[in-house]
């Protein structure tokens, strides 16, 4: 498959469209008292609320629709909600009115694009949806590019296993890099024991066509360096340490860093930002055979660095740990490691905010800045220093997996930083999947932090 399997798009500009005309709960009244088509609203109960749609008729059909925006507090609680009305909408070119600010503009336009997402490869094609015809007074290049790299994010993750091994994310990853310009590379196999050992010992259980590698794509010439690193376990049974079965339903999800750096990727690309950009994705089948790596075996990592493995079901953070010592052998403005890693994060934060690991105050500034231009909420988790020593087994450097029972996403995030040389560093401990239908998110693969940290380095940088 080549991915994304669909494209966000607009309406052409000389499209004949209709009009969808956006109203805040707060202006109804007012606007009640001399909108043209009021008796008929009266009639129907419209009062504006948030995703709340009413087509307006006429004498040769539909003149035209009105939206609800909701109340400012229904806005603070739900982003994208105007999707559900946008969802409603009739087929054919649309345009977008009312008084909106810019920031209520471009989160318009966002659910818009967004909400036409559709993951029907394995099943009978749904309907098209409405287009927008891009509105003037917003950034559409980069509101495209952001729908586009989440459209490519949510198509890895949608994908089942036994079409996304790490085989085939090596092929979605090349196809990427062709398309931008971008050079490519990939370690395969036996060929990761000298440089990614604890790469390879993840995932060497698992079939010849579904083995262990370390892929790098480089784009840009000029401007500061950006590496992303993304977790590509394509599926994860736990190893010997197996988990249970309602534990595997969404592991196909584990390779969602990998996507989400991927999706990241897109967008810089897209845009033709600045910068020197560097990602690079280890990807392994976390399998069970009689070669599967065993629960208190002591790993080298890549940086010289012992693990002693006390969870073969903690292995994201080993391929991770090669990943970013290879990383920091090359000097970057901003190191950023994306990973659907720990349970522990969920329960901190749910499933619907990106937790974040940063010690640099500018970076977390910027951070935050682009969460909320890019409508992608984050949450800042410390790492705290006083957990060093629950990582420390005494046997051996480093424990993957210790038994202290508590702070699970930040001692995974103080594993991941001994690897790392350089600051600033950025972690993001995402999932990557949302467990009901949303605005402008079907119940699926999601993108998290990517929209974020593209705001981030442009208001870092000025690209």
């Amino acid at each position: 498959m080549t991915y994304p399997l669909t494209q966000p798009r607009f309406a052409p500009a000389e499209a004949q469209a209709l009009n969808l005309t956006v109203i805040r709960a707060e202006d109804w009244p007012a606007l009640s008292e001399t909108h043209p088509q009021r008796d008929w609203l009266r009639a129907s109960g419209f009062e504006a609320g948030l995703g709340e749609l009413r087509l307006l008729p006429g004498p040769g059909g539909i003149l035209g629709a009105v939206a609800g925006l909701g109340s400012a507090q229904a806005r603070r609680r739900q982003r994208f909600g105007l999707a559900k009305a946008i969802a409603a909408l009739p087929e054919g070119a649309w345009t977008l009115q009312g008084d909106l600010t810019p920031a209520e503009r471009e989160e318009a336009v966002l659910a818009w694009l967004l909400q036409g997402y559709r993951f029907d490869c394995y099943r009978a094609k749904g309907r098209a949806g409405a287009l927008l015809v891009a509105p003037e007074g917003v950034d559409a290049a980069r509101l495209l590019a952001m729908a586009e790299g989440e459209y490519l994010t949510r198509d890895l993750v949608n994908t089942p296993a036994q079409d996304m091994g790490p085989a085939q994310l090596q092929a979605a990853f090349a196809d990427l890099a062709a398309r931008h310009g971008a050079s490519f590379q990939a370690v395969v196999g036996d060929d990761l024991l000298p440089g990614y050992p604890m790469v390879h010992a993840v995932g060497r259980a698992a079939a010849p066509d579904r083995a262990p590698r370390i892929m790098e794509l480089r784009w840009g010439a000029e401007g500061p360096a950006l590496t992303l690193v993304g977790k590509g376990v394509c599926f994860d049974t736990g190893g010997l340490n197996i988990k249970p079965s309602n534990g595997m339903q969404l592991m196909k999800k584990d390779m969602g860093g990998a996507a989400t750096v991927m999706g990241l990727a897109h967008m810089i690309m897209t845009l033709g930002l600045k910068i020197r950009l560097r990602v690079i994705v280890p990807s392994v089948e976390n399998a069970i055979s009689g070669n599967a790596l065993r629960p208190k075996d002591i790993l080298t990592s890549r940086k010289g660095l012992t693990v002693e493995v006390n969870d073969t079901d903690a292995e994201g953070r080993l391929i991770l740990g090669d990943a970013l010592a290879w990383a920091c052998e090359e000097e970057s403005d901003l190191l950023v490691s994306m990973a659907t890693l720990t349970g522990a994060a969920r329960v901190a934060v749910g499933p619907d905010l990106a937790p974040y690991y940063t010690d640099d105050a500018a970076v977390m500034a910027a951070l935050e800045a682009g969460a909320v231009k890019g409508f992608d909420p984050v949450w800042r988790l410390p790492f705290h220093d006083a957990y060093e020593s629950v990582i420390e087994p005494g046997i051996a450097d480093l424990d993957n997996a210790p038994g202290y029972g508590f702070a699970g996403s930040v001692t995974a995030a103080l594993f991941l930083r001994r690897f790392t040389d350089q600051r600033p560093y950025l972690h993001f401990d995402l999932y990557a999947h949302s467990p009901s239908d949303l605005p402008a998110r079907p119940k699926g693969a999601v993108g998290q932090g990517a929209r974020a940290v593209l705001g981030a380095v442009q208001g870092l940088w000025g690209v």
